[in-house]
């Protein structure tokens, strides 16, 4: 028995096969030279006339052979196709993850969906942002987010100060300096919110997705075992169109 795998790897080779004839065909019956045929015989009016000898072209194509070559190009890929879609429909196998079935009899088609989405999945938790390594965070469920224990920095202004340097004498005025010191006036509490993901958590998503991707290629490759049974089309459906 043909298996659904083995059907789906001849189908493209059935498909160009089939595109490239067909296309030979139509620019053949496009060639009118080759459509056309003449005969002609030459009779001088007397006896001592030139005698001519006869001209003629035949016909190299004739259209309804074409068309019996198209049908017989074309019924093969109607056949090829027809069998893989009809395939598709029963072959089916469950994702199984970690000895887990998480999808049962999941066809073929939504197998390759899955496939699909699973990496562009991935790549987008890949980016997903993550808490800074630096800080120490914890979940404030008030707030829903994660934050950082409270810090405290000083609030300081610059206040200006005298030195005097030398105290006024009778004959000397005072000599002096002026210059600023910081003066704390308050403190600062911050704290750090963030609506990033730890980093474990990141990473335990990635291996999710990952190992989910692994097992619905696995589930394909099993969905794709099924032994199919060829059908035809081809022969019923330019019959139709091309009979007489």
């Amino acid at each position: 028995m043909t298996k659904l795998n083995q059907i789906i790897a001849i189908e493209k080779g059935v498909k160009a096969r089939a595109a490239r004839e067909f296309a030979e065909l139509s620019q053949l019956v496009q060639k009118e030279a080759l459509l056309s045929g003449i005969s002609r015989t030459y009779q001088p009016r007397d006896e001592e006339g030139d005698q001519l000898p006869p001209e003629g072209t035949k016909v190299q194509v004739r259209v309804e052979e074409v068309l019996n070559d198209v049908a017989s190009s074309l019924v093969r890929l109607f056949d090829v196709v027809l069998t893989k879609d009809t395939a598709n429909c029963s072959a089916k196998a469950d994702v199984v993850v970690d000895g887990e079935t998480l999808l049962r009899d999941v066809p073929v088609a939504y197998l390759l969906f899955l496939e699909k989405q699973l990496a562009e999945l991935h790549t987008f938790v890949t980016r997903l942002p993550v808490l800074d390594p630096a800080e120490d965070w914890s979940w404030d469920p008030a707030a829903g987010v994660h934050r950082t224990p409270t810090t405290r920095t000083v609030r300081s202004r610059k206040v200006p100060k005298v030195l005097v340097k030398y105290e006024a004498t009778e004959h000397h005025p005072a000599q002096t300096e002026v210059f600023t010191v910081d003066e704390p006036v308050g403190d600062w509490s911050t704290v750090k919110f963030s609506g990033a993901l730890p980093a474990d958590r990141r990473k335990q998503i990635i291996d999710r997705v990952v190992a989910l991707a692994d097992a619905v290629k696995v589930a394909r490759e099993a969905a794709n075992q099924y032994e199919v049974t060829d059908q035809t089309a081809g022969k019923v459906v330019f019959d139709h169109i091309f009979g007489r």
